[in-house]
């Protein structure tokens, strides 16, 4: 089974910039939100790749089974969606020996301006040194998890 342990973080300021990798631009969408205590079912087209990815109920460690498909297959998916679709560019930052993602979120406008951080550790014994961008912790506010923010809104509209 896989599992993921991550760590998630507003971001403040712009710090992390100087030290980021290529960005990567995503559009995903939902075709089951889950919810606190329910699973989730995403498909995210990263650059030239597709993925499935099935996420377990949960905030810091939970069950995430993750596979490749086809471009053409996702968008076909993502058409399904009863959620509004996230727009954002992802960049890797390396910092104190673990790679952090910085999201920033494009779409859908209610969302622009959001920035947010995450590490994934191997254990959850693990407590990495913190950047000085990073804000408050929102690893376990479940607001915060991609699912969350897309189940608010519908295509079209605000938050709920």
């Amino acid at each position: 089974m896989g599992i993921e342990i991550e760590r998630k973080f507003l971001v403040r300021g712009d710090g992390w910039r100087q030290a980021a990798r290529a960005p990567l631009p995503m559009r995903q969408g939902y075709l089951a939100a889950g919810g606190p205590k329910e699973p989730s079912v995403r498909i995210r087209i990263a650059g030239a790749a597709a993925l499935l990815t099935v996420k377990g109920p949960g905030g810091k460690v939970r069950a995430e089974f993750e596979y490749a498909i086809p471009v053409a297959d996702a968008e076909a998916m993502l058409a399904l969606s009863p959620f509004a679709t996230l727009a954002k560019t992802r960049w890797e930052v390396a910092f104190a020996g673990h790679l952090w993602t910085v999201d920033e979120f494009a779409a859908p406008a209610s969302l622009a301006g959001l920035v947010l951080a995450e590490v994934e550790l191997d254990s959850e014994e693990v407590d990495p040194d913190l950047p000085d961008w990073l804000g408050a912790e929102v690893t376990e506010d479940p607001r915060y998890s991609n699912a969350a923010l897309v189940a608010a809104l519908r295509p079209g509209q605000g938050p709920g």
